[in-house]
């Protein structure tokens, strides 16, 4: 069933509906990059319900469903067990919250690898029951027949080199990829069998930052970068981590606030009012109309 539906202005806490503004396309973010060069950067951030979309779209190109909700939002210890319905229920709340901003969608691990038809019915279900533009898949070269067979049949794909979450297992490990010449060369021609294959925009991530560099160049589509380079056509971070909501980030990621020590104080003080019986005061109470 659909999981794409308005909010209801009148009742929700999300109101005021910001005013809906002409959403951004993925022919616009394509054309970003011309003649190999990207005038403004990118910017992405991941997004995870509707409110936190309210809150970063009008300030982001593109706003990522990203797996890493398996771990931000639910606790789990890698993105490997995160399931359709979380991304396609994630990714809804974040279209209904959004009106300027690409919303692309991960497509978790499982759903996509065995064959390009199965990608097309995971893909096609992830879009159909969120209302979102975009899905973005992991892999390089391996996956470059899947992203023309989705490419050729409407679905835009973002794709994703170097470090690739969903295959820790494989990698046994988060360290940065491309110290050696081998692999170097494996990241800059997975960016380049992706970019053939149709993808509209690539994500490097975790690689030694000439070979991030080396890889913006090779490719015709935008490069976004994550612990890659400043020279990538655009940039993204977990937003929880660039909020400072976790003690524990990847060293890549600045933290622009400290977002986890302020919601201590509050509730903080919200207990101390609690005991000491403060709150609710007459102006969260309701009283005897005179």
């Amino acid at each position: 069933m659909s999981t794409t539906f308005q909010i209801d202005t009148a009742t929700s806490r999300a109101t005021p509906t910001p005013a809906p503004m002409k959403r951004l396309t993925v022919p616009k973010i394509r054309a970003r990059k011309t003649d190999g060069a990207t005038g403004e950067p990118l910017v992405m951030l991941t997004a995870y319900t509707a409110r936190q979309a309210q809150l970063l779209d009008a300030h982001c190109d593109l706003l990522l469903v990203g797996d890493s909700l398996g771990q931000v939002i639910y606790g789990l210890p890698s993105t490997i067990p995160v399931t359709m319905e979380m991304m396609a229920n994630h990714a809804a709340a974040v279209v209904r919250g959004s009106y300027h901003a690409v919303v692309v969608v991960d497509m978790p691990f499982g759903s996509y690898e065995r064959s390009p038809e199965q990608a097309f019915d995971s893909a096609a279900r992830l879009l159909k029951e969120s209302g979102a533009a975009a899905v973005k898949l992991e892999g390089g070269e391996a996956m470059a027949d899947t992203v023309a067979f989705l490419s050729q049949r409407g679905i835009p794909v973002m794709g994703h080199v170097g470090l690739t979450p969903q295959a820790v297992n494989v990698l046994g490990g988060y360290a940065a990829r491309g110290r050696s010449d081998a692999e170097a060369e494996k990241i800059v021609g997975d960016a380049k069998a992706l970019d053939a294959a149709g993808a509209f925009a690539i994500v490097i991530e975790g690689v030694v930052e000439s070979i991030a560099v080396a890889a913006t160049k090779a490719v015709s589509a935008p490069t976004i970068g994550i612990g890659a380079s400043a020279q990538c056509d655009g940039q993204v971070l977990v937003t929880e981590d660039m909020l400072g909501m976790f003690e524990r980030v990847p060293r890549f990621v600045k933290k622009y606030e400290d977002i986890a020590a302020l919601i201590e104080r509050t509730a903080a003080s919200y207990a101390e009012d609690v005991r000491n019986r403060s709150f609710p005061g007459e102006d969260q109470t309701y009283q005897p109309k005179s």
